[in-house]
């Protein structure tokens, strides 16, 4: 099981959300890192390591994958088959498997596009 962090969840740490930090910290005292790729942080990425200090501390614990041209075009047929048009969302559905859970501000899309990629996940609200 993994524990995948969209905007949202960065956004939630950025803010000091103690659930939220709760959670983090949880897998990361299991032995499990959590999970994200490039494109999440540059959704939320913008002043600096010194104004985002919280965030920047969080990151280097974090696996981030890259979106890579394999990724990107999976996401892209993901997106058609759920006919939804968020490349960020998709591409951090792919990276979930069975039994994990997604840590999202916006379980609504992220529920579509698990249920049209077949994977059975718990959308969890921050």
């Amino acid at each position: 099981m993994s524990l995948i962090l969209d905007s949202g969840a960065l956004v939630a740490v950025e803010r000091d959300d103690r659930d939220t930090v709760a959670l983090i910290k949880q897998e990361l005292s299991a032995g499990r890192v959590p999970l994200t790729h490039g494109g999440v942080i540059g959704q939320v990425w913008r002043r600096g390591s010194g104004r985002q200090a919280s965030l920047a501390r969080l990151l280097p614990g974090l696996d981030v994958t890259p979106i890579d041209a394999s990724l990107g075009r999976r996401a892209g047929v993901l997106l058609a088959k759920s006919r939804t048009a968020d490349v960020i969302d998709a591409a951090l559905v792919l990276l979930a498997a069975d039994g994990d859970s997604l840590l999202t501000s916006d379980p609504g899309d992220l529920t579509v596009l698990a249920a049209a990629a077949g994977v059975h996940v718990d959308v969890v609200r921050v």
